[in-house]
Parts: structure tokens; C-alpha cells; sequence
């Protein structure tokens, strides 16, 4: 979502097969029946379902609505918002959700959908093609190409408006990089330049953790995301982020790409980082968790040298979010992620990101995209992307200096919209996903050579894909 993450944002537990996540959550999704909107509904109130965090002490999302609700409702006397939150991680919230839609009793008027997923729910007929209301809202002229097309449809319509994306990069700590005689402006070029950095690390500041890159199917699409797809996108021969050579899926011949030698590279980084043990220890790096330990504990606590991340990370850092960090800007430096052996464009990124989006069954759809519409002024936008560490999907917030100047950090992963990739977001992705995940775990365990990783990627790459594939 960005994607934040996803998308997908911190976005970002396991991330299960659907049907079997169904199977388990029928009867917890059922105790939403109530909440639902659709038939019935009261035509004066809009009803709108989020993510709301599992960590108490964060209230982002739940103080921004709240504060939008007021402004809704105040513009529009007579009608009111309803929130129906479910706190749940990612991969709960997803089958939740689906569940709410697939029902006008239960489905409600506007919902928070990562890019990750959201062409699953355009396939299954959950959602409303937005083109209608998009050609009548001038502010839909502000936002950028590629957000847009993340919430567009295989059939070229558009399902969602984007509320900000993410992008990736890489996190050091400079106290530790002084203990180690690196630099403080640290830029890597190369794949090499950061495994060297990290070797260093072990050497010379051994009670650091060296790199974190994170892996196997715990963490989901953190793994897919997050390390393997950072790496993927900037092995030779991928092209630049127009989507002219993606090394994941060939849109020339719709099909997606199996065989490649910029995959194994991609595993072999991993498979060096856990077998040099210039990371976590492995069972630390398969903890469903670790995400919540990188950002609360070891970069906070000065135990984590650098960490392959996203642009959000600051968001469990500032006042009022229960994990305060004043002292980040200071104490943290960031780079750019380079190519694998510092081929242009020289940097590379991936960006996810959420949208709201409004179910084909809601009761009351276009009090839902006038909900929208206050929530994506310029100013409302703005102060979104401040508090949730988002970036800006709207050109004119972009180059707001107040946009720029808020928050450290903001600028750097706002430049790298520039060399970033979005994720090749079909129906089959996330079936793919988990397919690379256990690539990356079985690496990481020294349970499979490259080859052997490789190899049973191809193959369940075509049972995912209904066999989609093209040799590379």
C-alpha cells in the first residue's frame, strides 16, 4: 500500500491460502453479520470497515477517521458514519473481509482493500467499478499513474482510490557502522557492498545483529515483498520499472516466468545471509513476529546494524504511538537499495498500498464515495500520509513543502517513487507469493540448495498459475 503492504503496510503477517483461512474464520466472520450494511440499511448512514491494528498503543487509522467523521457529518446534516472495524492481522482482515462481501446483508458501504489482494475481490465480483464517480471528482486529475493502476481491474476499470503508497530501503544504525569503521553516509552500489558491510558488522561490532532481510512463510508477503522482490527487481536483465521486462510475470505473453537466473541470484543472497549467519538467528527470523521486534526492539535498541525495510517505519516512532523514538533521525541513516551489480538505473524499490474501495453489494454506494471524497482532499490526504509515514499518491501534496519538510525521512523514499516496481498484482499472486516463500525458507534453513529452492518453485509456480508459464 505501497504495499504499506503491502501491502502489502506494515502489512504484513503470514499470509495463508485464502481457502484455508475461510475454512478457519466462517464462524468468527460470521459475528460480523450484524454490523453488515446492504439491504436494509439505513440510506442516511454510510458504513465503513478498516483494519484496525493488534497493537493497542496504535490508534493511527482510528484517530484519522474519527476526525473525518466529524467533517462528514457536519458537511452533510442528516447522515452519519459507522465504523465497523476488524482488528485482525492481515491475513485474518483479508478473509473477514471477503466473507462481509460476498452478502448485501453483511457487506458494507466502503472498505479498506491492500493492492496485494484487491484483483482477487474484482475477480470474485466484490467490488463496484468506481469510472462513474471518478469522471465527475476533479481531484481525481492529482493522483499519479501508478497508484492508480494499482487498483485497476484486468478489465481497465478502476476499483478503488489509493490513500498513499510506500516505498522500500535500507535502514543503519550509524552508532553501529561506527563501531565498525564504516561510513556514516553509507550508499552502497552493489549487492556485494552490503553483504561486505554486514561481514564487517559481525566482525568488528559482534553483538550486533549484522542484517535483517526478512524470510519464509511466517512473515508472508514481508518475505516476498520486502527482501526476495527487492532483490528480484534488481537483477540484470529486469529493465527499468515501466513493467517492459518484469521478472515475474511477462505481460507481452501473459504468463508468469519460471527458469530465471535473476531467481536464484535472489535466493543465493538469501541463502548467504543466513548461512554466513550475518542475520538473526534463523529461528528469530521465522518468528511470525520479528517485524514488530525489528521496529520496536532492535533498531530502537541499537542491537540491528541494517534492515531492508519500508518507508513506514516511523510511524511506530512518533509521539503518541506507545513505541516513541524521538531520537530516529539522528540515530539512523537510510540508503537506497542498490541494483546487483550497480546497473541503471543504480537503485531499485518496491512500492504496495492500500485503497478504498466500495463493495458491489453496498447499500449505500454513493454516500460512500462522498466519504471518500473528504477523506482525499488535499489537506485530509496530507495529514494521512504525515501520520501513517505514508507517501503521497497526489502530485500536488508531493510538492507541498509542508509535505516535504514534515517528517524526516519523507523525501528520501518519496525519490525512490522514481526506480520503484509495483508487484504484478493478478488473481494468481498470491498463490505465487507463498510459492516464493517457501523458496526463500528453504534457503534460509539450509533445508534446500539454491537449485532444489528454485526448481520446486517452478513447479508449484504451474500448479499456482493453472501452468502460466514461460521459461526464462
Amino acid at each position: 500500500m505501497p504495499v504499506r503492504p503491502t501491502a502489502t503496510r506494515p502489512a504484513r503477517l503470514a499470509r495463508p491460502a485464502l481457502p484455508t483461512l475461510l475454512a478457519l474464520t466462517l464462524a468468527a466472520a460470521g459475528t460480523l453479520t450484524a454490523c453488515g450494511s446492504g439491504s436494509g440499511s439505513d440510506p442516511d448512514t454510510v458504513k465503513v470497515s478498516f483494519k484496525q491494528s493488534t497493537d493497542n498503543s496504535i490508534k493511527v487509522m482510528d484517530t484519522y477517521l474519527a476526525d473525518i467523521k466529524k467533517q462528514f457529518e457536519k458537511a452533510n446534516p442528516g447522515k452519519k458514519v459507522e465504523f465497523v472495524p476488524i482488528k485482525a492481522p492481515d491475513s485474518e482482515y483479508y478473509t473477514k473481509l471477503q466473507q462481509m462481501l460476498r452478502s448485501p446483508k453483511t457487506a458494507p458501504d466502503l472498505v479498506y482493500e491492500d493492492t496485494f489482494l484487491i484483483n482477487s475481490d474484482i475477480t470474485s465480483g466484490y467490488l463496484k467499478p468506481l469510472d462513474p464517480y471518478l469522471a465527475k471528482w476533479k481531484d481525481w486529475g492529482q493522483f499519479i499513474d501508478t497508484a492508480k493502476a494499482a487498483a485497476k481491474g484486468e478489465d481497465g476499470k478502476t476499483y478503488g482510490v489509493p490513500d498513499g503508497t510506500d516505498t522500500r530501503g535500507l535502514w543503519f544504525s550509524k552508532d553501529i557502522f561506527k563501531k565498525a569503521g564504516l561510513p556514516a553516509d553509507w550508499q552502497p552500489k552493489t549487492w556485494d557492498d552490503v553483504l561486505d558491510a554486514a561481514r564487517t558488522i559481525k566482525q568488528k561490532a559482534p553483538d550486533a545483529i549484522p542484517l535483517n532481510v526478512y524470510t519464509g512463510k511466517p512473515v508472508g508477503e514481508a518475505a516476498t515483498m520486502q527482501t526476495f522482490e527487492m532483490l528480484l527487481y534488481g537483477t540484470d536483465g529486469t529493465g527499468t520499472n515501466d513493467g517492459t521486462a518484469d521478472p515475474l510475470y511477462d505481460k507481452s505473453a501473459k504468463k508468469w516466468v519460471a527458469g530465471s537466473q535473476g531467481f536464484k541470484d535472489a535466493l543465493t543472497f538469501v541463502e548467504t545471509v543466513y548461512k554466513e549467519k550475518l542475520g538473526p538467528d534463523v529461528s528469530d527470523a521465522l518468528d511470525p513476529n520479528v517485524m514488530t521486534r525489528v521496529r520496536g526492539g532492535w533498531l530502537p535498541q541499537g542491537k540491528l546494524g541494517i534492515a531492508l525495510d519500508g518507508s513506514w517505519l516511523p510511524q511506530d516512532w512518533l509521539p503518541g504511538s506507545g513505541h516513541e523514538w524521538p531520537e530516529w533521525s539522528d540515530e539512523l541513516g537510510l540508503a537506497a537499495m542498490p541494483t546487483q551489480n550497480g546497473q541503471a538505473p543504480g537503485k531499485v524499490s518496491m512500492s504496495g498500498g492500500w485503497t478504498w474501495s466500495i463493495p458491489a453489494k453496498a447499500g449505500n454506494p454513493d454516500l460512500a464515495f462522498e466519504f471518500i471524497k473528504t477523506m482525499q482532499t488535499k489537506a485530509n490526504a496530507q495529514k494521512w500520509y504525515v501520520a501513517n509515514s505514508g507517501i503521497a499518491v497526489r502530485q500536488d501534496v508531493a510538492d507541498d513543502p509542508s509535505y516535504i519538510d514534515a517528517q524526516p525521512g519523507i523525501k528520501f523514499f518519496t525519490d525512490l517513487v522514481a526506480s520503484t516496481h509495483f508487484r504484478p498484482a493478478y488473481p494468481a499472486y498470491p498463490k505465487v507469493s507463498t510459492a516464493v516463500q517457501e523458496a526463500m525458507e528453504g534457503v534460509t534453513t539450509g533445508d534446500m540448495s539454491v537449485a532444489e529452492a528454485a526448481k520446486g518453485y517452478d513447479e508449484e509456480l504451474k500448479s499456482a498459475t493453472d501452468d502460466q508459464v514461460i521459461e526464462k
